[in-house]
């Protein structure tokens, strides 16, 4: 969906920058939070479809769901999209508006398949090891997947280390085969 990629980044961007220099981007995040997981629900996606509907009465009707959890701002915020056409991109601006905040704030977020179960103790020694590589706060995640047979595959963003032995029995195989 490199579409709704694209059209989403200057949003998120704006948002971001507008969140950043108001020393507010926790709080944006919330309200993109609150804004993607309500645009996921089947009624509020037919009104953000809806062809009958005009743009300033979609943004009403969610401004109105949403009630006091939006502030001043994250309602004009949501006006803007209407007006632009733009509410579907709502899941995508906040997933660029994460992205951005993690930038800022050095972390990554860093899913881990393992064969086994890990322990505390190994979760914190992968981190500490992922930190100094990557020179970045790691906030890992753990699952087990018993098909690797051992080892672990470990995806930091854009960046997939294959330490399994199925991983390492596939490359075998294929550099028997070549």
């Amino acid at each position: 969906m490199a579409e709704l990629s694209t059209l989403a980044r200057p949003y998120a961007k704006a948002a971001f920058e507008y969140a950043n220099e108001k020393g507010a981007v926790d709080q944006w995040a919330k309200t993109l939070s609150l804004l993607a997981g309500l645009s996921e629900f089947d009624a509020v996606a037919e009104l953000i479809s809806a062809p009958d509907q005009t743009p300033a009465e979609k943004a009403d009707k969610l401004i109105a769901i949403c009630g006091d959890g939006l502030s001043v701002e994250g309602a004009n915020f949501l006006k803007n999209l209407a007006d632009n056409r733009r509410l579907p991109l709502l899941p995508e601006i906040q997933i660029q508006f994460n992205a951005f905040q993690a930038e800022q704030d050095k972390t990554l977020d860093v899913d881990v398949l393992a064969a086994r179960a890990m322990d505390q103790a190994q979760q914190d020694r992968l981190a500490a090891a992922l930190q100094q590589r990557l020179e970045r706060t790691i906030n890992i995640k753990v699952s087990v997947d018993a098909a690797l047979i051992g080892g672990a595959v470990i995806r930091a963003g854009d960046t997939i280390i294959d330490g399994s032995v199925s991983g390492r029995l596939a490359r075998l195989a294929e550099a028997i085969n070549q």
